[in-house]
């Protein structure tokens, strides 16, 4: 049975493989593409009476994007130092 430990101030699953750890990074990863492709549907779809607000809503959206894939980077090198 895996136990979930504080470590750091940081949650981390034990176990041989980093089943939850590997899996959160996974969703990370998706979820930098599915900011990216959600920035330029809100860029594309929104069409409010301030044609700028739109625009600053997409910037926003996009900036998630290199935060999920920087998280989903180092979720995956946990685990990789891990299963040495």
């Amino acid at each position: 049975m895996a136990q979930v430990t504080a470590n750091s101030g940081t949650l981390a699953q034990e176990s041989s493989s980093g089943g939850f750890v590997r899996l959160l990074s996974h969703l990370c990863f998706a979820g930098g593409f599915l900011s990216i492709f959600a920035s330029i549907a809100v860029w594309m779809l929104y069409t409010p009476t301030e044609p700028g607000l739109g625009e600053r809503a997409a910037i926003f959206i996009g900036l998630w994007a290199p935060t999920f894939f920087a998280l989903s980077d180092r979720l995956d090198r946990y685990v990789t130092s891990r299963a040495r």
